[in-house]
């Protein structure tokens, strides 16, 4: 298959280039883009056959579920169920930024993007090129990374068309990650613990646990 590359300047992103990419994920195309951390497959997630082929190009595991990238607080809104005060808080502090927040999906996501849990990751992302294809698309987009699973994640385009090239047909080109760490988990739907952080990533535990101490 051979790839097009779609080279969009990550400080000021074309907007002609921006709605091009967007429409392509709206067509049902899965797309190599980069977000603030690593790039991802960019995937519309109400579209079922979408989201098979970014499991199918990760050969990732149908048990785990897909994180989102959204655009604000209200997106999170339309696709989570009443969402705890914790979330609020915690979207408040650290987006847009490297922090995925997993509350209670709402009916509207397909099982298939929670993979039958229930539950689903949102992120805002603190980078203008992901930020503008969401909005533009006027939908969520998947953000698992655009790697091979188990193998590491890819900070440039070059590096996507290295490991993906048999898979993807479009890799938007944004220069290199701004940073290499992955976002911090932070999982708000245990009954039990208000909230849990299940990955550390480029936000520290720590930072998040003195955030709800003081709260």
């Amino acid at each position: 298959m051979r790839v097009e590359i779609v080279k969009i300047n990550c400080d000021t992103p074309e907007m002609s280039l921006i709605k091009y990419a967007a429409d392509q994920i709206r067509a049902g195309e899965v797309l190599g883009m980069p977000t603030d951390t690593f790039y991802g497959l960019a995937a519309d997630p109400f579209n079922l056959r979408a989201v098979d082929r970014v499991y199918d190009i990760k050969t990732r595991s149908r048990h785990k579920p897909l994180s989102l990238l959204i655009e604000n607080v209200d997106q999170a809104e339309e696709l989570a169920k009443p969402l705890p005060e914790e979330f609020y808080a915690l979207a408040r502090k650290f987006w847009p930024g490297p922090l995925t927040i997993i509350v209670r999906a709402g009916s509207r996501l397909p099982l298939k993007v929670t993979a039958n849990t229930g539950n689903v990751a949102l992120r805002v992302p603190n980078a203008k090129i992901p930020l503008a294809v969401v909005s533009a698309a006027a939908i969520p987009i998947t953000a698992t990374s655009a790697n091979l699973s188990g193998a590491s994640e890819c900070t440039t385009a070059d590096q996507v068309r290295m490991q993906l090239h048999e898979s993807l047909s479009i890799i938007v080109d944004g220069g290199p990650s701004p940073r290499v760490v992955a976002s911090t988990i932070v999982d708000l739907t245990d009954d039990g613990d208000r909230w849990r952080v299940i990955r550390e990533g480029a936000i520290p535990a720590e930072e998040i646990s003195r955030f709800f101490a003081q709260g």
